[in-house]
């Protein structure tokens, strides 16, 4: 014989566990795999603007080249993310999968040219990198140009476990590319 305080307890479970907000990331994965990809460039951005704000290392050319696929990563993450979540084609789901992986992977592309650039591998871009030239006294001009602090793309200014920041670029937009390969591989069975 049930009781009347089992029946509400097991129907409250019943409806905690099968209400669809519980529910729609665990069995949506382009859900899951945006929001993911979406929380990881923010992550990587605020990590990047407290490097610059916060510590000092001032980003070069290439650095700031780097985070545009991060800054298209967050807003389309989000709007891939709502699109699953309210039911969107799927085709219109892995379209945007795709898009976030192959930003993801051309900015891990371009994470380990810079950091080939800063190891000595290959030359980097000729306004980012290459010897300074002393111009000597040459007017208030070049006096000017004394005070401005250019930051090479060859010069490593801070390391952790022997990887740069251009290395880490690398590792995270692998991982936010395989993410959304996993979204995409995931997405396209359901």
């Amino acid at each position: 014989m049930t009781r009347p305080d089992d029946a509400r307890r097991r129907n409250a479970v019943t409806t905690a566990t099968a209400h669809p907000s519980h529910a729609s990331a665990a069995g949506n994965p382009a859900l899951s795999s945006a929001l993911a990809i979406a929380a990881i460039a923010a992550a990587t951005l605020a990590g990047a603007w407290f490097f610059q704000l916060v510590l000092e290392i001032m980003p070069c050319p290439l650095c700031l080249e780097q985070r545009y696929a991060y800054y298209l990563a967050i807003p389309l993450g989000v709007v891939v993310a709502l699109a699953a979540a309210r039911g969107a084609p799927r085709w219109l789901l892995l379209a945007g999968l795709v898009i976030l992986g192959l930003a993801a992977l051309a900015n891990a592309g371009l994470g380990a040219y810079h950091a080939g650039v800063e190891w000595g591998f290959w030359p980097g871009p000729t306004d980012c990198t290459g010897p300074l030239v002393d111009f000597g006294k040459a007017g208030s001009l070049l006096d000017q140009l004394d005070k401005v602090k250019v930051v090479r793309c060859d010069e490593v200014q801070w390391r952790f476990l022997g990887i740069s920041l251009a290395g880490y670029n690398v590792l995270i937009s692998l991982l936010m590319a395989a993410i959304a390969g996993w979204g995409v591989a995931k997405a396209a069975k359901v």
